[in-house]
């Protein structure tokens, strides 16, 4: 009896300016496995499908539970985190291509700093001043906590990025995830003092005028995070900021 395998195609690039070229494996099957274990058994015995030694494939991992965004790819043609995909579920040959949004920097490896510097953009962090001890913070409403910590699940992996049709090398949107880390931050107790900043930065090039409501984003997220939703509420925000700046009724201004 045949042992049962795994085929793979995996779509190589070796530098950001090389050829992109496709090489096919076949692995031995094991119950359960997800897509980062099939690239560690390919690691383990870098041999293509003719046998011939080819050099390591490069991708990212870290948490290896669906925590850090790392392992993000494009498995069978839809962008999703490589940890969490299992095998089993996949239909084969199965195709492992790196995200089209981000800069290539090896195989499977991308540049995510294009969304790192969008987060810089909307300041998503809340900013305290000095190194003492300020104590408790405010405390949130039960309700606002609730949707808020929905919004906190962000990992940064890009598969939003992804899938937005308005995320691309002809336009400057920052895509859906800073969007909805503004609203995230802003509805802090203590992020809301810089709340007219982040909104009038969203208002900008880049911000949500350049949002086709395509809902992709919602579709693909893998922590089932309601940008959409969050999306739907900055435009109310920034349509209240904007006759706040209008008629010099906002104190931060």
């Amino acid at each position: 009896m045949t042992a049962k395998t795994i085929h793979i195609i995996i779509k190589r690039q070796d530098s950001p300016d090389s050829k992109i070229y496709e090489q096919e494996f076949r692995i031995p099957y094991r119950p359960n496995m997800n897509v980062i274990s099939a690239l560690m058994e390919i690691r383990r015995n870098p041999v293509d499908i003719n046998g011939k030694t080819i050099s390591p494939i490069s991708w990212e991992m870290n948490c290896l539970e669906e925590v850090c965004g790392a392992c993000s790819m494009i498995i069978n043609g839809k962008p999703r985190q490589s940890c969490s995909t299992l095998i089993d579920n996949l239909d084969q040959p199965i195709k492992l291509a790196p995200l089209k949004t981000f800069p290539i920097v090896r195989d499977l490896l991308i540049n995510r700093n294009k969304m790192f510097e969008s987060l810089k953009k909307v300041k998503a962090w809340i900013p305290i001043d000095g190194s003492h001890d300020l104590g408790a913070g405010p405390k949130m409403p039960e309700a606002k906590r609730q949707w808020a910590y929905e919004l906190s699940k962000c990992m940064t992996c890009g598969v939003c990025l992804e899938s937005c049709p308005n995320v691309n090398e002809k336009s400057d949107f920052i895509g859906p995830a800073p969007l909805s880390q503004v609203r995230l931050f802003n509805a802090h107790p203590t992020g809301a003092l810089n709340a007219a900043e982040r909104l009038r930065t969203i208002m900008g090039e880049g911000g949500l005028a350049n949002c086709g409501n395509s809902q992709n984003c919602v579709e693909a997220c893998p922590k089932g995070i309601p940008l959409t939703t969050s999306i739907a509420a900055l435009n109310r925000a920034t349509t209240v900021q904007m006759f706040k700046d209008f008629f010099g009724s906002d104190n931060n201004y």
